[in-house]
């Protein structure tokens, strides 16, 4: 080992020569969604579907075409590439999800919380005001106490204008003895 070369450290990591490319992790988790939802669709299972009945049918009848014989080894490996593929662009779709989920989640938390909160301070101001309003008259009171009004003014002698006689509350003028 040379003096001039420097010991190499193990807990310090070689930094790559290589750039590797710069990938958007929301592009690649979109596209991922969208092969994930095609996987789950009618139509993928029937353009699947055809795409093995023709293999099938070109190398059993077509003679000249025959490029996967009977046991269909090279269908068998496409659809085990397929899967590899599939699972891991699934995962990823269903992990994406999850963070969706997540995130929705706090916030129905948080509204939940809020909400309660509102529900709270609204409940302590109806009962103030249900506290406020049992000092306030009700209805048949004020209405006894103005019927107890309008029988102590029936009964109560009332002068005419012109500074006459008492009249009563049905008009007939009362006849006051005066002090002699």
């Amino acid at each position: 080992m040379s003096k001039s070369a420097a010991p190499r450290r193990l807990y310090t990591p070689r930094t790559s020569r290589i750039s590797a490319p710069r990938v958007d992790p929301d592009a690649v988790g979109q596209f991922t969604e969208s092969i994930a939802r095609f996987f789950g669709t009618g139509r993928y299972l029937l353009l699947q579907t055809m795409v093995v009945v023709i293999w099938i049918a070109l190398n059993m009848f077509a003679l000249q075409l025959r490029w996967d014989p009977y046991p269909f080894i090279l269908l068998n490996l496409a659809f085990s590439t397929q899967a590899a593929y599939a699972a891991p662009l699934i995962l990823l779709a269903q992990n994406r999800q999850e963070n969706r989920d997540r995130v929705a989640l706090d916030e129905d938390r948080r509204r939940a919380a809020q909400t309660k909160a509102d529900t709270e301070y609204l409940a302590r101001e109806l009962a103030a005001l249900r506290l406020a309003i049992g000092e306030v008259p009700t209805r048949d009171y004020l209405r006894h106490e103005l019927e107890n009004l309008r029988t102590l003014l029936a009964d109560m002698p009332a002068t005419k204008p012109d500074g006459g006689p008492p009249v009563a509350a049905d008009g007939a003028e009362r006849r006051t003895k005066k002090p002699g």
